[in-house]
């Protein structure tokens, strides 16, 4: 099923996402802001974050929630990049299977460079045993693997009244590392720790509980991604998509990008657009691509394709 969306000029303008920019800003940058200074060992710009935001709630009735203060034109990169983890794939010769040149998930070029993959006894391009690749191939213990979402739909299809329709992408075993056990993961995983879908009367509910989420840059993907596959679930599942909410467990904007924030407050937000998984596309769940939604009804600000990240 699709949404229901209403009519775009019924549809209010959400301001969550800027109330969550101001939530993570010093104080002495916003006097409502509460984020607090922190400096990872490992990365060059300090960050200001917030350890109890609020979670951003989206009701698909509204509109689908891609941001409208500056133009993500490159939406179709953060579904591919969720449909190849969600098929295993964890290398970037892999990730390139995942659309064209125009829409595969590139931005990890950035992160799985061969100097940075051989910190972690890795091989160039491999993001490693603890990347989200676990979403489709989590190791079991008999030396096989499964697929967390296939297993996750069967139990939907039997079972579909139980809250325990739960995946993850964090696995301590691979994520945790000190100098007496080596993490074997380029980026341990920020998104994806925990993905739970609720089915109450034909209704699904998405839940998504982010790690550490850059609110200028990352987070964004990562709604567009979850909330697609929430669209992609229901579909399948035939029910109504009803509901996507991210909960935070460290939202924080870098020092680096606050110019860049003061710019996207001084922007209105405007309706959110709508997008639907086409009619023609395919019903095997792992076959899903970004080619397969439709995007209509944006009307966003300017792209800010310039902002910062750090490492």
């Amino acid at each position: 099923m699709h949404p229901r969306y209403r009519p775009y000029n019924e549809r209010f303008r959400d301001y969550q996402y800027r109330e969550a920019l101001i939530g993570a800003l010093p104080p002495q940058e916003w006097p409502k802001g509460e984020g607090e200074f922190f400096k990872n060992q490992f990365q060059d710009s300090g960050r200001y974050m917030n350890l109890a935001m609020a979670p951003l709630d989206f009701f698909f009735e509204n509109g689908f929630p891609l941001i409208t203060e500056r133009k993500i034109g490159f939406w179709r990169k953060f579904i591919n990049e969720m449909f190849a983890f969600i098929n295993g794939a964890r290398t970037l010769d892999e990730l390139r299977q995942y659309g064209n040149e125009k829409t595969w998930p590139n931005f990890w070029e950035h992160w799985v460079y061969p100097e940075k993959c051989a910190k972690f006894g890795l091989e160039p391009g491999d993001l490693g045993d603890g990347s989200y690749s676990v979403f489709g191939k989590y190791p079991s213990p008999d030396g096989t693997s499964f697929n967390q979402f296939l297993a996750m739909i069967d139990q939907i299809r039997d079972h579909p009244n139980v809250t325990t329709h739960m995946v993850t992408s964090w696995m301590p075993v691979y994520a945790l590392g000190s100098e007496k056990k080596q993490r074997k993961v380029v980026v341990a995983p920020c998104h994806g720790t925990a993905v739970r879908v609720i089915i109450n009367e034909g209704k699904l509910t998405l839940q998504h509980v982010q790690r550490s989420a850059d609110l200028p840059v990352g987070a964004l993907g990562n709604i567009v991604g979850y909330a697609s596959v929430a669209l992609a679930l229901a579909r399948l599942l035939e029910v109504e998509p009803h509901r996507y909410i991210h909960f935070f467990m460290d939202a924080h904007i870098y020092e680096i990008q606050i110019p860049s924030v003061r710019e996207l407050l001084r922007r209105d937000p405007r309706p959110f657009p709508t997008l639907r998984v086409c009619d023609t596309a395919p019903m095997d769940f792992l076959a899903l691509r970004g080619e397969h939604f439709e995007l209509t009804d944006y009307n966003p600000h300017p792209a800010m394709d310039d902002i910062p990240v750090t490492e």
